[in-house]
């Protein structure tokens, strides 16, 4: 299956959707900074995801951008830091 590397920024001014966007987006990414999330996504988990961001967001008042990075992109991403490290997510298999 082909994922893709996907930023997603966004600014909320209503705190109630601002929290439940970020949640919502703990199931398709990490936040890497206050709203900033990076995501390895499949098309049809992307497709989902902002289906899912659409439903829940007011496009007269909120932002929401969503920057696919290709592969050459990704791999010159600097990341000054010991901590933070960009990495694709590893499977977990829960028994």
């Amino acid at each position: 299956m082909k994922e893709q590397f996907i930023v997603v920024v966004y600014d909320i001014s209503n705190n109630r959707r601002r929290v439940k966007l970020h949640n919502l987006l703990k199931d398709y990414g990490t936040p890497v900074q206050y709203s900033v999330f990076e995501c390895f996504l499949s098309d049809d988990q992307v497709v989902e995801m902002k289906r899912r961001v659409i439903k829940l967001i007011k496009k007269k008042v909120d932002r929401v951008r969503f920057y696919p990075l290709c592969n050459a992109c990704i791999k010159k991403i600097e990341i000054p830091g010991e901590n933070d490290i960009l990495s694709k997510p590893s499977e977990v298999i829960v028994v």
